[in-house]
């Protein structure tokens, strides 16, 4: 390749001073580097004369080639440093159940809008099957919820989300402009399996009982839609960020006083060499996302509503 740049470079200037200049280089090399490209072709591809130096025949059959080679040659090292820098081919993403479709949704468009010619596979995936799938190499990257072991991986920026609790309508509690939870003494709990994030499920119970709140009875709820029709049903409390639980007119969300449950979630990649080049950004995108959504969840007034007995259409919505 680097010859046949020299060749159309010489073929451009008809003279191998100016072709030297504009090379770079001395003329005595350039004049041997042609040389060696005719003897390895086997054909001379310039006519030198007293006159000046002109195309072959074979020159000129050559040089139409030559310049769709190089071009061909440009576009392999930019792709290349494309997918170097992540932004091509297929990225991994794992994000935890409970991702709502408001940020999802967010988090695609960044990515989209970042590398439009990455595909984002995003899938759903509870934390601790992400780092079983990190480490053996079906994910690339994931949003996982901490605490983790994270010897193995390198970690993004983390976000704080605060978590509410989520009520009947018709609790006394729903009356409350914020909640304790030692208020929710008494009452069962709705909460995710703890397989799906151990360390966040026994952080989550180490608080309440820190608080005063022994749960009745422990229900498991992965679906956020499945979680408010428990609640809905009296069959308990849960924790939740907000946005879906003030969809369903059925239920009350409250914030906590003292902000004493604080979810902690990150983007996590294998450490290493072959990790996916896009799994960094992956992370930063995500959690600009999530703390941006966050924030304009929180700023949504709270009102506090009486309890009412009216049966009311169903709606759970989720996002």
């Amino acid at each position: 390749m680097r010859h046949l740049r020299f060749f159309v470079t010489v073929a451009d200037e008809l003279h191998f001073s100016r072709a030297a200049g504009r090379l770079g280089m001395a003329q005595p090399p350039l004049s041997q580097a042609i040389r060696r490209l005719e003897r390895e072709l086997g054909t001379e591809l310039f006519d030198r004369s007293q006159r000046g130096v002109r195309l072959s025949a074979a020159g000129a059959a050559l040089l139409e080639e030559a310049h769709e080679l190089l071009a061909r040659e440009k576009r392999l090292r930019t792709l290349a440093r494309r997918a170097a820098d992540g932004g091509l081919g297929v990225l991994r993403a794992g994000v935890p159940p409970d991702t709502s479709a408001a940020v999802l949704s967010a988090l695609l468009s960044a990515c989209a809008e970042h590398a439009p010619e990455l595909s984002v596979d995003l899938q759903e995936v509870t934390s601790a099957e992400q780092l079983r799938l990190l480490a053996s190499g079906g994910l690339d990257v994931g949003l996982v919820h901490h605490p983790v072991d994270a010897t193995e991986l390198r970690l993004g920026p983390d976000v704080s989300l605060d978590l509410g609790v989520v009520l009947p309508r018709t609790s006394p509690l729903a009356r409350l402009p914020e909640v304790t939870l030692g208020d929710l003494s008494g009452h069962d709990l709705v909460l995710f399996p703890r397989a799906h994030a151990p360390g966040w499920h026994d952080r989550i119970l180490d608080a309440c009982r820190a608080e005063g709140f022994v749960p009745g009875r422990l229900r498991h709820a992965s679906n956020p839609e499945f979680l408010l029709a428990l609640v809905t049903a009296g069959h308990g409390v849960a924790f939740d960020q907000g946005p879906a639980a003030r969809k369903e007119p059925r239920v009350a969300w409250r914030p906590l006083a003292g902000r004493p449950l604080t979810l902690r979630i990150s983007g996590a990649w294998p450490a290493g060499r072959g990790a996916h080049p896009a799994a960094r950004r992956f992370a930063e995108l995500a959690a600009d996302v999530l703390a941006r959504h966050h924030t304009a969840t929180s700023r949504r007034a709270v009102t506090p509503h009486p309890p009412d007995d009216t049966p009311r259409p169903w709606s759970v919505v989720y996002g």
